[in-house]
């Protein structure tokens, strides 16, 4: 039996929806890990791969998934409530814009960030914000008794889920980094903690005058050599492994760290920054790239990521602009711009001051 179009009493609905309680748009807000928790099962299930190429119904869709038919209806039906994936006939699904962005091959895709936000680590661990808010500790932590990195090193699985999420989300960022911060003034760079190289290679690519170093951990170092050699910047850019807190590498102008300061407590950040300030040249800069937290009220997504760091890494923060200015005095540093990015991050810039 095909479900129904048009529910009954749409009239007594569209009054409901125009002049909600305050009750509903706090419920709304109550429920929203609902809504995530659909598009986690979309997103593995791979529906909007299916979809990209036109229309289907729902029973075809729970075939190509094996997913149970009726159940995969209602799913979908939800979610095209709130505007990812839409019923076109009774029955038959099509693509929206914000559907777009779970499929598999699409740049900017989200598909991968939808799936570490509800992979066991993660969701469990924001079961425990109540411990996280009460204690100052990690809700991750409380919870597996480790610490996330740790954590990611014995299980293989959802280290993979995290490293493809957190290559989307670099996507979003990286050209706009490259585009929107000044680089011109810079023939040196180290990636501190670089990752895969996508930044790296991002900014090289955009400035061909510039060399790099690619820094980071010696196994993520290994993983990210397929990448930089098929990236037409390998012969700008080194691969050096090693421990920041340890060292980086000496006497560049520029040190750039992408998503690296929020996961520590100050006086880990501070042990870092200390490390970048004794390696560079005179005058050289550090560029931090993080959330920069604003006062007042207004919705900022950082607010929330923020939270996020608390549950899940121990000492992790998001940061205002005068506690950036704090942890860049105590490593010898000026704080001398903030730089926004086009979407959800800045380039906060420190130029080399004193000695430590």
């Amino acid at each position: 039996m095909e479900p129904s179009s048009q529910p009954e009493h749409t009239s007594n609905m569209s009054e409901f929806v125009e002049s909600p309680l305050p009750q509903m748009t706090l419920l709304q807000m109550i429920m929203g890990n609902w809504v995530s928790q659909s598009i986690y099962a979309a997103a593995q299930l791979g529906i909007a791969d299916y979809l990209k190429d036109g229309e289907k119904s729902y029973a075809e869709l729970a075939t190509l998934t094996n997913a149970h038919g009726q159940s995969l209806y209602r799913l979908l039906r939800a979610l095209a409530s709130v505007g990812i994936f839409a019923e076109v006939a009774p029955g038959k699904f099509a693509m929206t814009p914000l559907a777009t962005f779970l499929r598999s091959d699409v740049p900017g895709s989200l598909r991968d960030f939808s799936i570490m936000i509800s992979d066991h680590g993660h969701y469990s661990s924001w079961g425990n914000i109540l411990h996280a808010v009460q204690t100052g500790e990690s809700g991750f932590e409380h919870l597996f008794g480790m610490n996330v990195f740790d954590y990611y090193a014995q299980n293989p699985e959802p280290a993979a889920i995290f490293d493809r999420a957190m290559t989307s989300l670099s996507s979003l960022e990286n050209a706009a980094v490259s585009a929107d911060y000044d680089f011109s003034f810079i023939n040196s760079l180290v990636d501190v903690g670089g990752g895969q190289g996508s930044l790296l290679i991002s900014i090289l690519q955009a400035h061909p005058g510039m060399t790099g170093i690619l820094f980071d951990m010696p196994d993520v170092i290994e993983g990210a050599k397929l990448q930089i050699a098929s990236s037409g910047v390998r012969d700008r850019c080194q691969l050096v492994s090693g421990n920041f807190f340890e060292s980086v590498p000496a006497g560049v102008e520029a040190y750039i760290l992408k998503h690296i300061i929020h996961d520590w407590d100050d006086d880990r950040v501070i042990a870092i920054l200390k490390q970048c300030h004794q390696a560079m040249v005179d005058n050289g800069k550090v560029l931090v790239v993080e959330q920069v937290i604003p006062s007042g009220n207004d919705p900022f997504i950082g607010k929330l990521i923020d939270v996020n760091m608390l549950v899940m890494c121990p000492g992790g923060k998001e940061r205002t602009a005068e506690e950036f200015r704090a942890l860049f005095a105590a490593a010898g540093f000026n704080l001398t711009k903030i730089v926004p990015i086009r979407g959800i991050v800045s380039v906060i810039e420190g130029i080399k001051a004193t000695a430590i």
